[in-house]
């Protein structure tokens, strides 16, 4: 929802409550469709926040499918990157990205 609250702010012409909604959706999509099944807390939180970075971008899936590629090659302090690449291209297909 922080993501949501950003976006509100950072773009008047947009409603606060839709956007909401769109996240909340989102977020719906995501848990249901199991993409961060698998990882630990630490590597979960780092999914969803460069999902919620991605999701506001111009091209969402170009940006979600290039932070997976990326993980892979950069894991920093991840504790499973192929894990995460992978939930990242599992949430792009459950988000239709």
């Amino acid at each position: 929802m922080e993501t949501a609250e950003a976006v509100a702010r950072d773009r008047p012409e947009v409603d606060p409550d839709l956007v909401r909604e769109v996240f909340h959706e989102a977020a719906t999509l995501l848990y249901n469709g199991l993409a961060l099944d698998g990882l630990d807390e630490h590597d979960a939180r780092a999914v969803v926040a460069g999902l919620c970075e991605d999701l506001v971008s111009d091209d969402p899936g170009a940006a979600v499918r290039a932070r997976s590629r990326r993980t892979v090659g950069h894991p920093g302090d991840l504790h499973d990157p192929e894990t995460v690449a992978r939930s990242y291209l599992v949430s792009a297909a459950v988000l239709q990205l």
